[in-house]
């Protein structure tokens, strides 16, 4: 057992330096801030046909280093994330299309507003609701945390409409575009452009709880990166520069080039084998993204659940209690609860920023571990007790006992819930995205974003978890036909 732990302890330690050891090149004279953006907001934020980040947030970001003399590493992670990352100080700041209000300003810092927009609702071209009063009695889709949300949530009662939330805004307008709800709340720069562009809603109200943008930091933080921010949107407006920005994601040419460059697209690009030759990197990059996630957390999740389980059955009460206890509350923990908690919580609280990788890898090792080490506990405790006691009364000590009596016995009985929890490890490295990791799942939402074939990239990315899960499954069983031979 010793070596066995030491081999996979080896091997998680190869894996951690392949995978995140890289040079890194620091220049004493440019700091370098962290700061969170959307993923699917334009013409705020959104990945063009090269799944690079473009848009007005990232354009104004990058030309305010610029100015000012300092680096943005930029973190696509959704609004919602990004909220929560500024709050927890995962990140030093964020833009993503974020509306001033009291509320906010009670746990962030906002810069000068950059931009302003209000609040509009659209619906299906088809649609008969004009007007909110005839959206009483049906479900109106929002997005997580937005101004959108918080106006929707104002006057639902008002109007007797219910509200379904979503992460992003693609799911969002496909929640109505699909006749699941009849109505969804956007800021009206965002739908204007995505309708204009070939979005496939229409507006029916005019802006409502007109607000600016601005750019957040935590509340009593990184000052003198709001005041680089703030000098340098002042210099963008004097130099002409912010306005070449605007107009070329809203203006009127940049919006009919868009329009015409969809229209061009070969009927090829929307059809599956044109879609992954268009994404193929990207949904490389989150193939390898989420592998790296499952090697290491079924790693890490074997040595946790071997330890513990093997803590459960040595003849110590207190041993036995600490294991049950573990069990009880890891596996009884939901992995989005476990995960935020872990990324937005603990640094909260500790004021230690963790990155979203090894967070999202402690997730994996303490849920997927605790479901190990019940079944670890469970094939050990199968193994006919009088074998314990016949090894015993031979002489034998009680790790001896276990290492050469009842374990041999025990690691037959789990392996077949070795293989199953590797394949909902897999699966769950795609609940991770919640805390802005760029897996497969991630990887999707932002492709649809950009080109809406909802369908087909869903369809691709099932295939893409069916073949690794197959490839997975049949490793598995060859091992288990080695260790039963």
């Amino acid at each position: 057992m010793k070596k066995f732990i030491t081999f996979l302890s080896i091997i998680s330690s190869l894996i951690f330096l392949s995978f995140f050891i890289k040079p890194q090149l620091v220049h004493a004279d440019e700091k370098t801030y962290t700061i969170a953006t959307d993923v699917t907001f334009p013409p705020f934020e959104y990945a063009n046909d090269s799944n690079k980040y473009v848009g007005i947030d990232i354009d104004l970001m990058n030309a305010i280093a610029k100015e000012e003399g300092f680096k943005v590493d930029l973190k696509p992670v959704g609004f919602n994330a990004a909220l929560q990352s500024v709050s927890a100080g995962q990140v030093d700041g964020m833009i993503a299309g974020m509306t001033i209000t009291d509320e906010r300003k009670q746990k962030f810092d906002f810069s000068k507003p950059y931009y302003s927009s209000g609040i509009v609702m659209a619906v299906k071209p088809d649609s008969s609701i004009k007007s909110l009063k005839q959206l009483r009695g049906k479900k109106v889709a929002i997005k997580t945390g937005t101004s959108g949300a918080d106006y929707a949530n104002s006057i639902k009662d008002k109007y007797g409409f219910k509200t379904v939330t979503f992460d992003d805004s693609d799911n969002m307008y496909n929640d109505v575009k699909n006749g699941n709800s009849v109505a969804c709340f956007e800021d009206s720069a965002v739908l204007e452009y995505g309708i204009s562009t070939g979005l496939g809603l229409k507006i029916v109200t005019k802006p409502a709880n007109s607000g600016n943008f601005g750019f957040a930091v935590k509340k009593g933080t990184h000052q003198e990166l709001m005041n680089k921010f703030n000098d340098g949107l002042d210099k963008l407006k004097k130099n002409g520069k912010y306005q070449k920005i605007i107009e070329k994601y809203t203006g009127k040419s940049a919006i009919s080039a868009t329009k015409e460059a969809n229209e061009k697209k070969s009927k090829d690009s929307h059809t599956v084998l044109g879609l992954l030759k268009q994404n193929k990197k990207a949904f490389l990059d989150g193939i390898v993204e989420t592998l790296k996630l499952t090697v290491v957390g079924i790693i890490g999740a074997t040595i946790f659940g071997i330890l513990i389980g093997m803590l459960g059955v040595v003849p110590n009460k207190f041993a036995q209690g600490i294991s049950t206890t573990i069990i009880y509350i890891f596996r009884g923990l939901p992995l989005l609860v476990l995960a935020l908690f872990i990324y937005n919580g603990i640094p909260s609280l500790t004021g230690s920023k963790i990155p979203a990788f090894i967070a999202g890898i402690i997730t994996l090792t303490l849920n997927e571990g605790a479901y190990t080490a019940a079944f670890v506990k469970g094939g050990i405790e199968a193994v006919d007790k009088g074998q314990m006691e016949a090894a015993r009364s031979l002489g034998l000590s009680f790790g001896k006992s276990m290492r050469k009596v009842i374990l041999p016995q025990g690691v037959k009985i789990m392996i077949p819930s070795f293989i199953n929890q590797f394949i909902i490890t897999l699966k769950d490295t795609s609940i991770l995205s919640i805390i802005g990791i760029l897996e497969l799942t991630q990887t999707g939402k932002i492709i649809i974003a950009r080109n809406l074939e909802g369908f087909r990239i869903w369809g691709i990315i099932a295939i893409m978890y069916l073949l690794i899960i197959t490839i997975l499954t049949l490793l598995s069983k060859w091992i288990e036909r080695r260790i039963n031979n």
